[in-house]
C-alpha cells in the first residue's frame, strides 16, 4: 500500500483529514430544516442540517454528520462551505459534479459518494419549505420504473452509473435489469449515455 500513490487530490485529503462544519452535537444545535438520506448498498447514512435567513431565503449556517467513507466526508465537508451565503433555490441546483469540480476531483469509482451530501442538502430545503408553510416549493424527486420485470428505476440506473457502470451489460450486472424479456433495452441504454454525460463529462 505504501508504494501506491494517494488517488485524491490536496484538497479532498484536507477535507477529510479536517473535515469542516460536522454536527457535534444535535441537541444544541437548532437547525431551521434537516435532510437525511443513506444509501442500503454502501451503509452510509448522510444527516444535512441547515439555518436559514428566513427574510433573504439564504443559507447563513450549516452542519452535517455521516457513516460515510473518505469521499463522502469530503464531499459534504466541502458542499458545507459552497452553501453558506447562498440562495436556497441555487443550493437546490448543486450537482456531484460541482462538487467534485470544487475538490479538484475524485477516483471515478468514488463520484457516487458525492451524491449523499447534495440528496441530503434538498432533503434539507425541502424539511424547511415544510416547516414554513412553503409546501408549493417542494420538489419531489420520483423514480420511474424503467425495467418493469425487474422493477429497477431510472435513480437504480443512475446509481449504477455513477458506481461505475458504462455498458447495458455493466448495467445488468449491477441491477438485474432486462434479465427477463429485455425490453427495457433501448430506455436504460439511453439513460446510461445520459447519466454518463451528466457525472462525468468535462464541459
Amino acid at each position: 500500500m505504501a508504494s501506491q500513490s494517494w488517488v485524491y487530490t490536496d484538497k479532498a485529503k484536507d477535507h477529510f483529514v479536517n473535515p469542516r462544519n460536522v454536527l457535534k452535537d444535535e441537541e444544541k444545535y437548532h437547525a431551521d430544516g434537516k435532510g437525511t438520506v443513506g444509501n442500503i448498498k454502501c451503509g452510509d447514512e448522510m444527516m444535512f442540517f441547515i439555518k436559514v435567513d428566513k427574510e433573504k431565503g439564504v443559507i447563513t449556517d450549516c452542519r452535517w454528520k455521516t457513516y460515510g467513507c473518505a469521499s463522502a466526508i469530503a464531499s459534504t465537508s466541502i458542499l458545507s462551505e459552497m452553501v453558506r451565503g447562498m440562495k436556497l433555490r441555487d443550493a437546490y441546483r448543486i450537482t456531484p459534479k460541482d462538487i467534485t469540480k470544487e475538490l479538484g476531483g475524485l477516483p471515478e469509482h468514488k463520484i457516487h459518494c458525492s451524491v449523499l451530501g447534495d440528496k441530503a442538502l434538498r432533503a434539507a430545503i425541502n424539511d424547511y419549505y415544510d416547516k414554513n408553510g412553503m409546501r408549493d416549493k417542494i420538489e419531489k424527486e420520483e423514480a420511474r420504473i424503467i425495467c418493469q420485470c425487474m422493477n429497477v428505476t431510472d435513480e437504480e440506473i443512475e446509481h449504477a452509473v455513477l458506481e461505475g457502470a458504462r455498458t447495458f451489460y455493466e448495467l445488468q450486472e449491477r441491477t438485474k435489469l432486462g434479465t427477463v424479456c429485455g425490453q427495457c433495452e433501448p430506455e436504460a441504454t439511453r439513460l446510461l449515455g445520459e447519466y454518463v454525460k451528466k457525472h462525468f463529462s468535462k464541459e
